[in-house]
């Protein structure tokens, strides 16, 4: 037999709210809008266009170094290709890992800067991609195309963080001030990933040369242009930024 329960202990029972179910994908609106943006193109091109139609989209979407040379004349896709090449993918492989990278390292950005300054983000840190890419090959004429430069940005934002997450909120975002570059690469943690970021993409595209589903080299370039951008300029798109106390303190005194 039970024993009788005091009323007090019922009342306190009663008040305490249930116990929070996370959602399965908890990821920021802007990231999912990046995200379908990328699989409605892949299906797109895979299934609905013709062979000519997805060559005139690869062509007028995708970033080719050569026309920007000027020796092929003047057309208005020269301005959007370097922000609508990170929206295709050459094939399933390719979307679904960059997809993954995304969602892991997208979405505590995104929760950190909100949706405006992380659309903006993005499309810089692309353009920092495609920028170096072209400076290293102003004639290529193969086609660039795929997330992963921007995505390369948000690793370089990653490690300004030094990786530090908050949960509190219900959803991750990437807490604390944005640490000097100094003290950054005094952390192991970031040293040893800025150490295998690098080598592996070196590993892949000079040595392997394989890129998921795309015939030619990984554009490890691009890779790199978008985690400097991503890396040194975070400040610019972190509106909630303080200075941390060892900047703001008096070293006078």
């Amino acid at each position: 037999m039970s024993e009788p329960t005091d009323p007090s202990e019922t009342e306190q029972m009663g008040d305490t709210p249930p116990p929070r179910r996370e959602p399965v994908f908890n990821l920021p609106p802007v990231v999912l809008a990046v995200i379908g943006i990328c699989v409605a193109v892949y299906l797109l091109q895979q299934y609905v266009l013709t062979d000519s139609q997805q060559m005139t989209l690869l062509y007028d979407g995708a970033f080719i170094p050569v026309l920007y040379t000027g020796q092929y004349g003047f057309d208005w896709f020269l301005f959007s290709r370097p922000f609508t090449y990170a929206f295709m993918h050459g094939g399933f492989a390719h979307i679904a890992i960059n997809m993954v990278w995304l969602a892991a390292f997208g979405s505590p950005l995104a929760n950190r800067l909100g949706t405006l300054w992380f659309a903006l983000f993005f499309a810089a840190t692309g353009l920092a991609s495609v920028a170096l890419f072209w400076a290293l090959h102003p004639y290529g004429e193969a086609p660039l195309v795929g997330a992963s430069g921007a995505i390369s940005g948000m690793m370089g934002a990653a490690a300004r963080f030094g990786f530090r997450t908050d949960r509190l909120a219900g959803k991750a975002a990437f807490a604390g001030p944005v640490l000097p570059i100094a003290f950054v690469l005094r952390l192991r943690g970031v040293v040893i990933f800025l150490a295998v970021w690098m080598i592996i993409n070196l590993a892949t595209g000079l040595v392997v040369g394989f890129a998921p589903g795309v015939e030619g080299q990984i554009a490890w370039e691009a890779h790199i242009g978008g985690f400097v951008a991503g890396f040194f300029g975070l400040r610019w798109f972190d509106r909630r930024w303080q200075a941390p106390d060892w900047e703001s303190t008096d070293l006078r005194t």
